[in-house]
């Protein structure tokens, strides 16, 4: 039977599971740098507006929330993963001020 690791001599650094804390990507206009993770659909309880095509994002559905990196989390918005995908040829179609 193999040993385990006694805790002390397991590593001390957190570890993302994932993207748990976030992945940096290159944003929709040039110079922009955004924060991004995925959201399952077990987790995607209520409505969004994506800002790539303008639909709903409907609950149940997978998709991705990203917010500029220098901006902070309360500017973040819910993009089909296709439309977060397609960002550069696409654009956005809605601005929030």
């Amino acid at each position: 039977m193999p040993r385990r690791i006694p805790r002390s001599g397991r590593p001390s650094t957190p570890r993302p599971i994932g993207d748990v804390f976030g992945r940096t990507e290159p944003g929709p206009r040039d110079g922009e740098t955004y924060i991004v993770r995925t959201v399952p659909g077990a987790r995607a309880v209520k409505t969004y507006r994506c800002p790539g095509c303008d639909h709903e994002i409907a609950p149940g559905v997978a998709h991705v929330v990203a917010w500029l990196a220098e901006g902070g989390e309360d500017d973040r918005r819910h993009w089909h993963q296709g439309c977060w995908n397609g960002r550069g040829t696409r654009g956005i179609t809605r601005r929030w001020s």
